[in-house]
This record gives C-alpha cells, structure tokens and sequence, in this order.
C-alpha cells in the first residue's frame, strides 16, 4: 500500500488538520518538475514548507502531551483527594476516574500513533523528494528534525502514572504491597517463557491492552519513575571463537551467557554479574539464572582475575550477610571465574533498550515484559580496532542512546520491540490469549538478543545463525481480522475488543465466572434436589413459571449487589424497586424480604431475592429495576398493534353485513364478534403490563394464548363461512 493511502486510512478524524500535509508535498514535487527543471528557489521553497509542517505536527504534539500531562495531574489530585476523604470515596466516584483514565490511555494510545505516522510520512516526503531531484535533503534537513524531533517522543512516562492511578482505582486507593523479591522470582525461572516482536506502529497500543489488566511495576516506588529507570544495559561475554554463542544456538547441554547488566544511566554505581545456563546440571537439568552484584569499579578486576570469588565473599561477611547468601554468591563467582580463564572471555556485544515491566507485586507467577528501543553495540577489539581501552570493560564513547557518534557498521538498531510473556505451564488469561493471537504480535519461539546481536555485528565471524533471520526481511504487520485491541467507534468514543469498557468488563466478569470452579458459596441454591416438592414444582401450569429464569444451569455470580449505585436523577425519580417475593400468579410482587436467617444462609447481604420459581427452596439475586420510558411506549404499541387488527376485521365485518346476503351476514356477524373480542382483550392485556410495570413487577410480559386463541377463532369462523356457503 502506498503511503498516501496508508495516510488517509489511519488518519484520526478530529485532529485531521494537524497531519503532514503529504499529497499537498508530494504534488508541490511533481508539478513543479512537470512545469520546469528544478531550480534552488524551487528547493528553498519547498524546505519552507516542510519546516512549516514539521513545526505544525512538533507544536501539535507537543500541546497534546501538555494536555495528558494536565489531565493526568488532576486525576492524579482527584484520587488523592478521594483517599484523604473517606466520605469523597464511592463507589461511582471511583468509576468515574477509572473511566477517565481510561480515556487518557486512549488519548495517549492515538498520540503515539499520530507521531509515528507523521514520522514517516517526513521520510516518505524526503526520500521522494531526493529521488526526484536527485538532490540529498535527508542529510542537510537533520538539523531540523534534531531540533523538533518526532522519533524520540516517548510516551512511557504517561503510560507509567496512568497505570499506577488506575491501579489505584481497582484497588479503591489501596496501595499495593511491594516486595522485590517478586521481580527476582519472576525473573529467576527462565521456564515457560514465550517471545514475540512488536511492530513500532502496535507498541504503545500493546502496552496500553496489557496495563488495563496489569499494573506496571516500579521497582522503587519511594523515588518515583524517572525516564532513564527504564533503561537497561547488558555487556555480554565472549571469546573470539565465539563459543558461548555457538553453545547457545545449539541449545547444548551446559550452555551459558555471562553478562554484565546494569539499570539507569551510564554512570549506575553498581552492576550485576549474571550467569544464564542452559539445562544446568546442578538444578536437576532445569534452565537457571543467577546473579551477584558488584560495584562498576570492581567489575574490571572481577574479569582481568585481580578481584576473586572469595575476595568478594569476604567483603560480604564483612558487611554481615546472610551464610546462605555468601555460599550462592561464591558458587556463581568462582564460577564464572573459572569459565572466564579457562575460556577466555571477554566483553564482546553490548545490549541496551528500554523495559517496561506489567507484574501485579503480589502475583509474580504472571510477568510480561515489553523491551523496546533495542540497540547491539560491539564491545570488542577484534580486526586489529581499539573499541576499547584495555583497562576498561566496557567502551567509554557509547553513553546516550540512540548513540550517534558510533559508526554504522558498529552498531545495529532493532527495528522491533520484544515481547516476553511468563506464565506457569502457558496458563494464559482470556484476555493475554487473545492479545498473544491477535494482529498485534508476531511470535518468535527462542528469541535471544545476544544471538540475534551477534549474529549481525559479526557476521563475518559466525558461521552459524538463528533461525528468525529470514523473518527480519517479511513484514510483520498482520490485517486486522477482529475487534480485538483499542479502538473508536462512530462518535469516537474509547472501545475495548469492539465494545464500550463497561460492557467488556460485564462480559470479562460473566467468563471468569464461568471459568471458576464452583464454590459452596459462589452461587445461590438452585438445586432441584432440594426441595421436596420438586414433582409438584415441575407439574405447575406453564404460564405460572417466570420467564427470568430457567431450569438447567445455575445463575452467575455477577458480584456483591451492594456495590451497583443508582444514579442520581433514577434515585430523584423515585422507587427503582422492591424486595421481591411470589404470588401464586403470574406476577412477582416486589413487596417483601427474606428472614435475617435465610440471607444468611445464602450468602445474600444485601440486596434484593427472589424465591427460585424452578425450586421452591431456592433464591436468585435481584437488582432494583430501571424501567425507562421506552417500555411503556413498548407497551403502547403493542396495543395499537392490536387494534389495527382489529379495525381491518371489523372493516370486513361491515361490508359483509351491509352488501351481502343471509349466509353473508352470519359470517360478517361472526367477524364483529370476534374483532370486539380481541378488542376487549388487548385493552385488559395493555392495562395490565402498565400496571406491572409501574410497579416493577417482574413477571410474564409476553402474550402465550392470545395469538394461539385469535388464530382458532378466525380458522373457526372461515370453516363456519364455506358450510354455510356450499352445504
């Protein structure tokens, strides 16, 4: 697809106006060529006009992300405000905020979008531009785009406070406990790990459907995020053979990556020293990641030998460590002391992206990580180059991303971002098996950074590599083939998988509980065995049972009652219902309540019951009842339905008593009888449902005999009318 196409199919209606103006662009182009050649006015003319665009979408952007700001402060000030004021707490309070944070989510979701879109329609334009012209502008309009730069916007930091404040929201202003041993347990089994690429055009949308369902984890929620938190680098270790890579692609038994891996900025005071092995034989032939921290002075006499295990091990009894804590710590140290002589490794491929982490504190068995902003950066001196200094680990003139001062042949920018999902035995959750099958993600088993690093920067080294190089050169952008994801509907209201949140989290609810096991107290007794009646139940006139509900599967558990709230101009507007008990009729009055005893029994707390009208000694759970307007005209006009039957019999009626003969005027008279019948027994129906209706009486509204009784009267009086016409 063309970009202009691809342009005006993703364009977001209200913010139309504020695009690249990229067919305007792209027609300045060729008309002006078509007219003459391409003169230098016609060049500093037509750079006037893509600063002017450029300027347009960067002061565009740049006020949106002013207002999310905004808005997520007050949010931010609302909740505080409900957590201080107990009486501010409700529940429709919290519903509100929940809701308006969700459509700053969707807001940020669009704005991502925008930006990448317009980010490439300004290299589109460029790249046209040099190929019409035969002119080089991509290198001389750099400057520009480094002064009001569109790839470098990163939406992180909102996604991160949105997803504490709506965190909060779910938990009513509880804060969550933190345990930093969670992320070390997740992080710990490398087991059932599944690995997936993100295209840049889904990444933030990906973020946003998983932090709807998980929070983002701060790993130190006392110094509060900052961008370059996220951020995450890694030295891995290697000898010039290559032989941990080729251990690794091989998946032998023992392999193993040595790498040393830092968070933050360059300057981090401290760095961990982790060992990955594969089908370790010292943990009963699992997979296993280990780690030990070192500050980033002592990292360089760790690998030169001039720090040794038990060196470290000292400084740590020193310090009053735990016994069990030393003994791990001088296992792994000595060895990776022994792997690093015996087979000479050395830094080799720096790694370094951005990580967010989606992780619920408390629930570390489900961990999704999303790295993006990938960057490999070759740490070596092989081929006779000085990448770095001897007495340094790791190379000093690569220290800010996305490191422009290295040369292109030293470093590689992943064009993807990388999806990990860590779940026991791939126990996945509805909504992560959807997100893991939908458009979004591209599942790649095995994926490895260091390997697909490696395999880049020395090629010419490796003679062996992985197997997802071919996907590097297909697309992995798939059609959207269902609902699923963020999206808009028609008046550009949020939509979640198709539906509005509301109704996503009802039908998310309805699964879940269809997916629990049955507790004694989860549902409310509807057991047919229990009543002792149960024949003469069964033997009641059909009309006299409720079409609420049905005999077969028990009712859903669709939460505590008492947390529904009725909006204020349904509470102005009076009574929306009643306890509710049966006559012995057709109708439910909604008049009584169940003994204190009996709500206790069945779990009921609050809230209104009925008696099961399958099972005498079962209750279901009422909600009061909105009866909106459009049920009386319903009502209204079924009745009207009626009588129109009714005039066109009667109509029949007079002409055959009027013109016709004897045998005529039977059949007429017959019609009469039957149209004012009918006519009698619509208006009793009509006077009835409004009754029930104005007094929220839950109960049979449809009709079961008066079709079925019309029907035999009129068949009745046609036969009357052929025997008396042909006898």
């Amino acid at each position: 697809m063309k970009f202009g196409e691809q342009l005006k199919n993703e364009i977001f209606p209200p913010w139309r106006l504020s695009y690249i103006s990229y067919d305007v662009l792209k027609q300045e182009l060729k008309s002006r060529q078509l007219d003459h050649a391409w003169t230098e006015e016609d060049e500093e003319e037509f750079i006037q006009k893509l600063e002017n665009e450029l300027e347009k979408v960067y002061d565009f952007v740049s006020a949106k992300l002013a207002e999310v700001e905004a808005r997520i402060s007050y949010c931010e000030r609302t909740i505080q405000t409900f957590i201080n004021n107990p009486t501010w707490s409700s529940e429709q309070n919290w519903t509100v905020m929940n809701d308006a944070l969700t459509e700053v989510l969707f807001d940020v979701n669009d704005l991502a979008k925008f930006t990448r879109l317009n980010y490439i329609g300004f290299q589109k334009i460029i790249k046209k531009h040099d190929k019409w012209t035969g002119l080089y502008l991509m290198q001389d309009f750099i400057p520009q785009l480094r002064a009001k730069p569109l790839d470098k916007q990163r939406f992180d930091v909102a996604i991160v406070f949105i997803s504490a404040l709506l965190d909060l929201c779910k938990k009513r202003g509880k804060s969550r406990p933190f345990s930093s041993s969670s992320v070390m347990e997740a992080d710990d089994n490398e087991n059932n790990t599944e690995k997936y690429w993100v295209h840049p055009d889904n990444i933030t949308e990906v973020k946003s459907i998983i932090m709807l369902h998980l929070p983002v984890f701060i790993y130190n929620k006392e110094k509060g995020f900052n961008p370059s938190d996220s951020t995450v680098s890694s030295v891995y270790l290697d000898n010039d053979t290559f032989g941990l890579y080729t251990s690794l692609l091989q998946r032998d038994e023992g392999a193993e990556s040595i790498k040393c891996k830092w968070h933050g900025s360059f300057n981090t005071p401290n760095v961990s020293i982790e060992r990955t092995t594969h089908l370790a034989d010292w943990a009963d032939g699992n997979s296993i990641k280990e780690r030990f921290q070192l500050s980033t002075d002592q990292v360089q006499k760790f690998l030169t030998g001039k720090l040794t295990a038990e060196q470290i091990c000292q400084s740590m009894m020193a310090k009053g460590m735990n016994d069990k804590l030393i003994d791990e710590c001088r296992f792994l140290a000595s060895g990776i002391e022994e792997s690093i002589k015996e087979k000479k490794l050395e830094p080799t491929c720096r790694i370094v992206y951005n990580r967010t982490l989606f992780q619920i504190p408390e629930e570390p068995n489900l961990s999704i990580r999303m790295d993006n902003d990938l960057v490999f950066i070759r740490e070596d001196n092989y081929d006779d180059m000085i990448r770095r200094d001897q007495d340094e680990w790791r190379r000093s003139d690569a220290v800010d991303y996305p490191f422009n001062q290295l040369d292109e042949s030293e470093i590689l920018q992943f064009p993807y971002a990388v999806l990990e999902v860590k779940t026991p035995q791939s126990n996945h959750p509805s909504w992560l098996k959807k997100l893991l099958e939908s458009h979004l993600v591209h599942e790649v088993p095995r994926f490895s950074k260091y390997l697909h690093g490696a395999s880049y920067l020395f090629r010419d080294h490796i003679p062996l590599l992985p197997w997802w190089i071919s996907e590097m050169e297909i697309d992995i952008r798939k059609p959207r083939s269902t609902n699923f994801g963020l999206t808009r509907s028609k008046s550009f209201k949020p939509l979640i998988d198709g539906q509005y949140k509301r109704a996503m989290e009802q039908e998310q609810l309805r699964m879940d509980v269809i997916n629990e096991s049955v507790q004694p107290n989860s549902f409310l007794n509807t057991d047919p065995s229990a009543s002792g009646n149960n024949q003469q139940w069964e033997n009641r006139p059909h009309r006299m049972r409720s079409t609420l509900v049905t005999k077969g599967d028990d009712p859903l558990n669709y939460g505590p009652l008492h947390e529904r709230k009725i909006k204020k101009k349904d509470r102005e507007a009076g009574n929306l219902g009643e306890d509710v008990n049966f006559d012995h009729g057709d109708n439910i009055r909604l008049d009584i309540d169940l003994p204190p005893e009996e709500k206790k029994l069945f779990g009921a707390k609050s809230g209104m019951v009925i008696r099961d009208p399958n099972n005498p000694n079962g209750v279901i759970p009422i909600k009061k009842v909105k009866v909106e307007p459009k049920v009386f005209f319903s009502n209204e006009r079924t009745f009207i339905a009626w009588l129109q039957f009714c005039a066109l019999l009667l109509t029949v009626a007079l002409n055959l008593l009027n013109f016709g003969d004897d045998t005529s005027r039977i059949a007429g008279a017959l019609f009469l009888s039957i149209a004012a019948v009918i006519a009698i027994y619509a208006l009793y129906q009509y006077e009835k449902r409004a009754w029930m209706i104005n007094r929220h009486v839950v109960g049979r509204y449809d009709d079961l005999w008066g079709p079925a009784v019309l029907c035999i009267l009129l068949v009745g009086a046609l036969i009357v009318n052929f025997y008396l016409r042909f006898r």
